[in-house]
């Protein structure tokens, strides 16, 4: 079209098309006359009916189609004639077209006032699937909304999220553009630049829609433009070409061979309407005799510029006069090649839509046994009544119409390949079917070549993948699939690819190195084989030989007086006790079971007040010996060996009492400590009742203690062996390793607890076993020159 300049002083010119003839639009055209005759011709659809028509041009303008609407509309006898031919002019009761989806609206903006019935073979706006505002519009080829949806779930399907988008400034482009950007935000799709333009546009707004598509970082680039859009931007991207891109095509440009000379748009994909077969429309298209050539203005107009010829009988400044021997049989052209049938096939689906609507409003009976009513007053309102009920196969394809004047949705998925000689050609390569359940609707059934003649899907993404064990953080300020992959926090994992959250692990569970999956956690306790359990063990065992083997010595030397000078009784009972304490620290090794919690503590605090027992009972039988020397003294009597063993029982049995009552209310039990280490179970004893715990300790450090002090008052008396010297070094190291062990106890993690609990006991029961017995042992063993009364008994 050329641009009009009214001046409102007089009456416009009409509208005239600019421009040559598109052959694409000329062939559909002659699909719908072909379509016509053979319903004229078929005995089985409107038999004895004649369907007349006639063709007009919108020339793709708005001004031209609605007046193109308003001369259609300008008709009266509403009577179908039977005769040879249509001599009179007949109401026009459904019209096919238009190509453009902005002419559509324009013509059913004017036509549905009339209830006349319009079928479109190629406008697909989803705004005309509005039946508020398009009452009386269907479609043969599917709306922009399920390409849209169609065109957002293959672009999920080959795992591109970071895409770019150009289209037609029509409503075609701005209708789809507005579907497929809303499917894409529901399929997590970004779009970093969605920009318009128009074949009328200036160039320099052209250039600057492909200066785009050159500086953006979306390998993928959608386009949802016309045809004619299309090839005007190819054009200027040709001049100057944009690093590889691939290219994702609607059905309006990406089955259109006329484009496939841009090379660099090799490897593009698209959805293109089926490619059919309709039997018989190839002899037809060039069954053209000059007669019918000379007939038509658009025949004539093809013809000339196919041949470069005239058919006028005055030739042309560039042009010969055609003199017949032009062979359209051979004619490489749009128009002549059925190779590709697929808007035109909308054409074909179309023109019999109407005419099976026809044929249920004035007929009766189907196939060869229909009635029809030649004589019916038939009304386009009765047509569109019976268009929304039509459902029938035409040469292996059904047509039908859902509430919105749609069908069903049905695409080829095609890619523009290569052949070995280099020249770029449509394969489909698979097909999409919307009525199927989702996640089964694309059928890819071979490979596809992509961009730059590579195999491999290319990647269009803003960030990259984030792998199991981060999570993804967005970027301020940046769509959704901008983002960064932080690592999961510690005790957490994401165990898959572009996780958005990070998941805590169970508490008895801890990530892996790489955060993707929770492992069990370690568990931890001192055992008889870690290095630490092994020289605990040891040194118990080889505490409680000692004390076996000086229990032996004193035994086999029990006759001579340093053994009898203090009670010899006592003493051997304080080795069986050390032997004992010695051996109980075995019980705090190992895995913690309710028996060994209870019995570790148990046996620890009775077993150690035993000792100090028969300590205590040594010290104050020493300070009675002395008391017992002095005249007139018979303090001995008081203290004799029955009372000495009555002192240790009843010293040990308020122990053993107080053991009973902790075991009785709260005793202790194993626990899984998962709090002082995060990655790391400890398994260990809890103490059940704290008072009972403390309680069993501060009894024995009573006793410690007033034996200490009984020790230190009985240190200086005089005797060449006072036992009482050995007994106050024995209970000042014993009560300087107990005092340091509360805040060791306390403060030690873990397992180490236990060590500073096992240590405190060995190191306590050697200080008493070497202070107290190892002086005698070695008088015994080295000096037995001592080893009499007569050295024991000279005082200093």
């Amino acid at each position: 079209m050329h641009t009009v300049y009214n001046t409102y002083t007089s009456k416009p010119e009409p509208a005239k098309c600019k421009g040559s003839i598109i052959t694409s639009e000329l062939q559909s055209s002659r699909a719908m006359v072909f379509a016509i005759e053979e319903i004229n011709n078929s005995t089985e659809l409107l038999p004895g009916i004649r369907l007349g028509y006639q063709i007009y041009d919108s020339c793709a303008s708005v001004p031209v189609a609605v007046h193109v609407a308003f001369q259609f509309l300008n008709s009266f006898d509403p009577v179908f004639y039977t005769d040879s031919k249509c001599s009179q002019s007949g109401m026009v009761v459904a019209v096919v077209g238009d190509s453009g989806s902005t002419t559509s609206i324009s013509i059913s903006r004017v036509i549905s006032s009339f209830n006349v019935p319009q079928v479109s073979h190629f406008s697909t706006c989803a705004c005309l699937s509005d039946k508020q505002q398009y009452p009386s519009f269907f479609r043969t080829i599917p709306g922009d909304q399920f390409q849209a949806e169609a065109l957002a779930k293959l672009v999920k399907h080959f795992g591109w999220t970071w895409i770019g988008a150009v289209r037609s400034d029509s409503d075609y482009g701005n209708y789809g553009m507005a579907s497929f950007l809303e499917a894409a935000q529901k399929e997590g799709i970004c779009v970093e630049y969605s920009v318009s333009f128009h074949r009328t546009y200036p160039q320099s707004k052209i250039q600057k829609v492909a200066d785009v598509i050159r500086r953006s970082t979306a390998i993928v680039v959608l386009a949802l433009a016309s045809l004619g859009d299309m090839r005007a931007l190819l054009e200027e991207l040709s001049r100057e070409p944009s690093p590889p891109r691939q290219w994702i095509g609607s059905e309006s440009w990406v089955t259109n061979p006329e484009l496939m000379r841009y090379s660099f748009c090799a490897g593009a994909i698209g959805f293109g309407i089926q490619k059919s077969v309709i039997p018989g429309l190839r002899n037809f298209l060039v069954d053209l005799s000059p007669s019918q050539v000379a007939a038509s203005d658009m025949l004539t107009e093809f013809w000339e510029d196919a041949f470069n010829c005239t058919l006028k009988k005055i030739p042309a400044a560039d042009k010969k006069v055609c003199d017949g021997t032009e062979d359209i049989q051979n004619l490489q052209s749009q128009y002549t090649d059925t190779s590709q049938l697929r808007i035109t096939n909308m054409v074909y689906k179309a023109v019999y839509a109407i005419a099976h609507a026809i044929h249920n409003t004035v007929c009766q009976g189907k196939n060869a046994t229909a009635k029809c009513d030649k004589l019916t007053k038939l009304e386009s309102k009765q047509v569109l009544t019976e268009l929304k009920k039509v459902n029938f196969s035409q040469n292996g394809y059904d047509v039908s119409f859902d509430a919105n004047g749609d069908p069903v949705a049905i695409y080829e998925l095609v890619n523009w390949q290569k052949n070995k000689s280099g020249i770029t050609e449509i394969v489909t390569v698979g097909l999409y079917d919307a009525s199927l359940p989702a996640g089964q609707e694309f059928q890819i059934n071979r490979n596809i070549t992509w961009m730059d003649g590579r195999m491999q899907v290319p990647v269009s993404v803003c960030t990259g993948s984030c792998p199991p064990g981060t999570r993804k953080v967005l970027q301020k300020g940046k769509p959704i699939c901008c983002y960064d992959c932080t690592p999961c926090t510690e005790g957490e994992i994401s165990n898959t690819t572009d996780s958005t959250d990070c998941l805590p692990c169970h508490k008895e569970f801890w990530p892996n190195a790489k955060r993707d999956t929770c492992i069990p956690k370690p568990v931890e306790f001192l055992s008889f084989q870690d290095i630490l359990g092994i020289i605990l063990a040891t040194f118990s065992v080889l505490g409680a030989c000692l004390a076996i083997i000086t229990a032996a010595i004193f035994f086999h030397h029990r006759t001579t007086p340093i053994v009898r000078a203090n009670n010899s009784e006592l003493s051997f009972l304080l080795l069986i006790s050390l032997t004992l304490c010695f051996l109980c620290s075995l019980t705090f090794i190992g895995a913690p079971s309710d028996w060994s919690c209870m019995l570790r503590h148990t046996s620890f605090g009775i077993t150690f007040v035993l000792c100090i027992s028969c300590v205590l009972g040594k010290t104050i039988m020493v300070l009675m010996a002395f008391k017992a020397t002095l005249p007139g003294s018979n303090v001995m009597k008081w203290f004799g060996p029955p009372q000495q063993r009555m002192t240790v029982v009843s010293f040990t049995f308020i122990q053993v009492l107080i053991c009973t009552i902790w075991l009785l209310l709260s005793p202790p039990f194993p626990i899984k400590n998962l709090t002082t280490y995060k990655e790391k179970i400890i398994l260990e004893c809890a103490l059940g009742s704290q008072i009972g715990f403390w309680a069993v300790l501060g009894y024995l450090g009573l006793l410690a203690s007033f034996c200490f002090v009984l020790a230190v008052l009985a240190r200086k008396l005089p005797d060449n062996f006072n036992e009482a010297k050995l007994i106050t070094f024995s209970m000042l190291i014993f009560c300087a390793v107990w005092i340091t062990f509360i805040p060791a106890y306390v403060s030690s993690p873990g397992k180490f607890t236990v060590v500073v609990e096992i240590f405190a006991i060995l190191a306590s029961s050697f200080g008493l076993i070497v202070c107290i017995f190892a002086p005698k042992c070695f008088i015994i063993l080295f000096k037995p020159e001592k080893n009499t009364k007569k050295y024991l008994m000279n005082k200093n």
